[in-house]
């Protein structure tokens, strides 16, 4: 063989051996199973609730929407949830903090959802409203700030902000929470879920122990009832703002037991 075929063989060998080397870390950093990933917030919030969770989504090859839900009624909410799903190629994991547990909760029947994931949210039932899924339970203490304006739309005062829905979180960033907060329709309390997407799908949940909007009692409790995976962790009712860290790595736990190619149903198939 001559000097050059065995030097061009060499390098071939050299190649081929770089590139294997390569290919598991390649493959480490693309998420296993779902790779889609909606964000549904809250009352008095935006989507720049998520803020902080987005980029390590991304980072680890997340597609994310975060949604902007109007407020108006759970039904607009749940059609701009809706919106989100249909832009997604694939199954989805639908995350929910707040009021957004009971849009994820409608929103979840739609056959491209695979999995739900609520944040300190509220878990309803079938039929049931906000009123319905925190009846029998003590008033939160961060009741008493909600303003009503004459259209009928709820805001939180500042101190409802600094002390009851974000109390662990550094003063200015509490100054934007204020700012930002998206009014909510006083109406959309009575508003009906027609069926829990958690009776047919599987279901993560993070609790807030220290929430002062929704007793962290009621989150155990209604994570109990759906046999979610839980996470709790102690803080505010705003825990993707305190630890995005923690709830993002939750996301990815998630959503990577859920099967990429599963079929996902819609409740009731």
């Amino acid at each position: 063989m001559s000097h050059f075929k065995r030097l061009v063989l060499s390098a071939l060998f050299a190649s081929v051996l770089t590139l294997s080397s390569t290919l598991p870390a390649r493959a480490q950093s693309a998420p296993a199973g779902v790779k889609n990933v909606v964000l549904v917030h809250g009352a008095f919030a935006d989507g720049s609730s998520w803020a902080k969770v987005i980029p390590v989504l991304q980072a680890k090859g997340f597609r994310v929407i975060a949604v902007q839900n109007p407020l108006t009624s759970l039904a607009d909410d749940v059609a701009a949830a809706k919106r989100a799903i249909a832009m997604m190629d694939g199954p989805v994991l639908l995350v929910g903090h707040s009021w957004g547990g009971m849009v994820i909760t409608e929103a979840g029947n739609d056959p491209k959802v695979a999995g739900l994931l609520y944040v300190a949210a509220l878990v309803p039932n079938d039929g049931q409203s906000v009123a319905d899924a925190l009846q029998g339970a003590p008033a939160a203490p961060g009741n008493a700030e909600y303003r009503t304006d004459a259209a009928g739309f709820q805001t939180l005062t500042a101190k409802g902000i600094d002390q009851f829905f974000a109390q662990d979180v550094p003063a200015a960033e509490r100054k934007v929470i204020f700012a930002t907060q998206g009014p909510w329709a006083k109406k959309a309390v009575t508003d009906k879920v027609s069926r829990a997407a958690w009776k047919t799908k599987p279901s993560w949940n993070v609790i807030a122990g220290q929430d002062r909007m929704i007793s962290p009692v009621v989150q155990r409790t209604q994570a109990k009832t759906t046999k979610a995976t839980v996470l709790e962790l102690n803080t505010s009712h705003v825990p993707m703002v305190s630890e995005p860290g923690k709830v993002a790595a939750f996301i990815i736990k998630a959503a990577g037991q859920l099967p990429a190619g599963a079929k996902a149903v819609a409740a009731g198939e």
